[in-house]
């Protein structure tokens, strides 16, 4: 069902996000200061990609202050504007029940591009 679901994804959307998110990403580590974003950018482009059974945790153990610094610094920049559009398709598609997985992913994506920093995919 993951297959049949990614495959879905991808087709309608999925790849252009997955593009935007490496775009974002490549332009961020051009200079030194943004290359701890772009790295995020990537994580979230990953999962953007194929978004169907992969899940979002918390990374195990104690991230420091750092983590924290950077994820203010994050959603004041532009991750509350991610989220917003994360948000805003994911209440869209969840109007249809055909598109309430869809939905699923986006709200997924959603809470990760809102504090990426800490956080790990598996």
């Amino acid at each position: 069902m993951n297959l049949i679901g990614n495959i879905i994804w991808l087709v309608f959307g999925g790849f252009l996000v997955f593009l935007e998110y490496m775009v974002a990403g490549l332009i961020l580590c051009i200079t030194i200061i943004g290359i701890p974003f772009g790295i995020q950018c990537f994580k979230i482009g990953m999962l953007a990609l194929f978004p169907f059974g992969q899940q979002v945790r918390d990374v195990p153990g104690n991230t420091g202050c750092l983590s924290t610094v950077f994820n203010v610094i994050w959603l004041v920049v532009g991750g509350i504007w991610i989220a917003l559009t994360h948000l805003i398709f994911g209440i869209i598609l969840a109007i249809t029940i055909i598109g309430l997985p869809f939905a699923k992913q986006h709200f997924k994506l959603m809470t990760l591009s809102l504090t990426p920093f800490g956080k790990e995919i598996y």
